[in-house]
């Protein structure tokens, strides 16, 4: 609603946006729900990410919001160099990850969607009632990019380990007895609605979301370490999370 310079009253940049009451999961296992809602709240999510790649850029206004062309190479190219400047000793798998990233990128189509960054069940707010988002956040992340890697970032849901107090995720869960579809579900109920063709390559999508997640959490990391990071029990997390991601990353590589 309003952005505030860093001259403002206050003495800093701020900004104001609308309250929108609704419900935010902090669990993808959703246990505070019956199966069928659960199934409900997941195809809702589906959905809604469907709706965002399939909006024109030029059409509301942000053809420029990001470089055109060779996303996954700047990208990974990116996330190397902000990896390597946030560690003194790096991981040999979170190395071996990069090498495979940079020799097994997907040909460049040119295709550019309006990709949030960091979609998760826990940015979204739903209807207080009902199975219906209402609003989405934390968009610090978005840019113009490829639809899969934000696709593939949800979908680390599948993977990560749900006994993490930071970021949980669905591993290790009967999904059916839940009403949770499975990632190959998931990602099919994707591709209908963009009525796009089997995905390729879906492996490279996956490593390439894993790394650039780990990339990020290290610099948390590194900040922390320097003084500057805000929750010191959650960074001692994420440090603990870093090698099993580069783990289960590097059992994706061919």
């Amino acid at each position: 609603l309003h952005l505030a310079p860093e001259d403002s009253p206050l003495g800093t940049m701020f900004f104001v946006m609308e309250h929108v009451p609704g419900r935010i999961f902090w669990d993808p296992a959703l246990p505070e729900l019956g199966a069928a809602e659960r199934g409900r709240v997941f195809d809702a999510m589906n959905a809604n990410q469907a709706a965002l790649h399939a909006v024109d850029p030029a059409a509301v206004g942000l053809a420029d919001y990001g470089r055109p062309g060779n996303y996954f190479a700047r990208q990974v190219e990116r996330w190397t160099r902000q990896y390597a400047a946030s560690v003194d000793t790096p991981l040999a798998d979170i190395e071996r990850l990069a090498e495979w990233l940079a020799r097994h990128l997907p040909a460049d189509t040119g295709e550019a969607s309006i990709v949030h960054g960091d979609y998760r069940l826990d940015n979204l707010i739903f209807h207080p009632t009902r199975a219906e988002i209402v609003a989405v956040l934390d968009w610090e992340l978005s840019t113009l990019g490829h639809p899969l890697a934000d696709l593939a970032y949800q979908c680390m849901q599948w993977r990560l380990p749900q006994d993490s107090d930071f970021l949980r995720g669905l591993g290790g869960l009967d999904r059916p007895a839940l009403g949770i579809p499975d990632e190959a579900d998931y990602v099919r109920r994707y591709c209908q609605r963009r009525a796009i063709g089997a995905i390729e390559h879906w492996a490279f999508y996956l490593a390439f979301a894993y790394f650039r997640f780990i990339a990020i959490l290290q610099g948390v990391v590194r900040r922390a370490e320097e003084g500057t990071a805000a929750n010191p029990h959650a960074v001692d997390t994420m440090h603990r999370l870093i090698p099993l991601m580069a783990r289960d990353a590097s059992a994706l590589l061919a």
